[in-house]
This record gives C-alpha cells, structure tokens and sequence, in this order.
C-alpha cells in the first residue's frame, strides 16, 4: 500500500473547502435532534453517495474530510467517532463500530511535523469495533473480524480473527461456519 505524502504548508483549495464543509455539517449534525428526517438529510449531504442504505451514524461525529469517507450498507457508527481521513476510510457492509471510535488514515512525520503521511484505513464486511479503539494508518481489518474495546489497532487484522490490547494481538479466531448471517 503507497503511501501518500501532504505538505500542509501547501494549500489545497479542494481539500480546504471539502474541511469547512466537512466541520459545518459536523456542527450541524451534532446540534440536530439524532435520527429526524432534518438528521438524517444533513448525513446523507455529509457523505453524499459514499454512504450506503440502511447505515446509521450518531452524533456527535468529527469527520475531518468526508470525501474520502466511504460507508458500506448496513454500518452502525455509534456516538463520538472520530474520522481522520486524509488516506480514505472505507467501511464495508454490515460493520458495527461501537462508541469513541478513532479511525486515523493520516499522521505527521516524525521529521517534519508539517508533512502528513496517509494510508487508507479498511474496515470489512461485517467486522465489529470495540469502543474506545483506535485504528491507525494503513490498516486494514477483515471480515467479521473483532477488535475489543480499547484496542490500539496498528497491524492489519485477518478474517475472524480477535484482537485486543495495546499495540492489538491476536486473542482468538472464530469459527466462520458458525457466524449467523
């Protein structure tokens, strides 16, 4: 996976206007009555046709950039995600991602804190993240996949695997004939 570079110094007319959009309709979403026909507009403007049928978000939300932001059919985000997503998010069909989420798609350069080094952040079908994770750049979790709460997330995950801890290790993998469809 390439590894994208952004000089902040730079300006980047795109990405400052889709910034302001993305912070206004945050603001918006999270000081409107949740799950009113007024709430649910203002998510489908914040993501557009990157967000698929029967998918909920709850605010409050921080979306640093949703256009990079792609929502399969079926998610449940729940209250206090954060979207850092310079290098793309994408969530696949049927993912739950519990409270106080952070999914992190950038992060500065050690040497220069001024440059940020993006890599897309991938969450499969069907995958489940704990509260209070973090995933950080790059990584990618599979399908029907577990992350537990807390877990600081910096490898890749595999298919049904369970992971937790700090950085996140592999508890356990499920068995896929016994996943309910």
């Amino acid at each position: 996976m390439e590894e994208i570079r952004v000089d902040t110094r730079v300006y980047d007319a795109q990405s400052a206007a889709d910034g302001m959009r993305s912070a206004e309709l945050c603001f918006k979403i999270n000081h409107t009555m949740p799950m009113t026909d007024e709430y649910n507009h203002l998510v489908k403007e914040l993501f557009g046709d990157h967000i698929g049928e029967n998918s909920v978000v709850q605010a409050p939300l921080r979306c640093i950039l949703a256009d990079p932001v792609h929502i399969g059919k079926n998610v449940m985000i729940m209250y206090n995600c954060l979207m850092m997503s310079r290098g793309g998010i994408t969530i696949e069909d049927d993912v739950m991602i519990a409270a106080n989420v952070s999914l992190i798609s950038n992060n500065h350069d050690p040497y220069d804190r001024q440059v940020l080094l993006c890599k897309p952040v991938t969450i499969r079908q069907g995958a489940w993240i704990g509260a209070n994770s973090t995933i950080f750049p790059g990584v990618t979790v599979g399908k029907y996949a577990i992350v537990a709460a807390g877990a600081v997330v910096t490898k890749d995950v595999q298919d049904y695997a369970v992971v937790g801890g700090n950085p996140a290790k592999v508890i356990k993998y499920l068995d896929p004939k016994e996943m309910k469809a």
